[in-house]
């Protein structure tokens, strides 16, 4: 399991919704976690 980044949920990682950043792949729980983590990386990582 992994964890949104965005919104703490656990997700599968086998989720379709994905991104790479920095070397490092992070997993989504919907599109709008993917798009605003996308959009401000930095400010889910610190």
């Amino acid at each position: 399991m992994a964890k949104d980044p965005v919104c703490n949920m656990e997700v599968e990682e086998t989720s379709k919704y994905w991104t790479d950043y920095k070397g490092q792949t992070y997993y989504f729980c919907c599109p709008g976690c993917k798009a605003r983590f996308e959009k401000d990386p930095e400010k889910y990582l610190s």
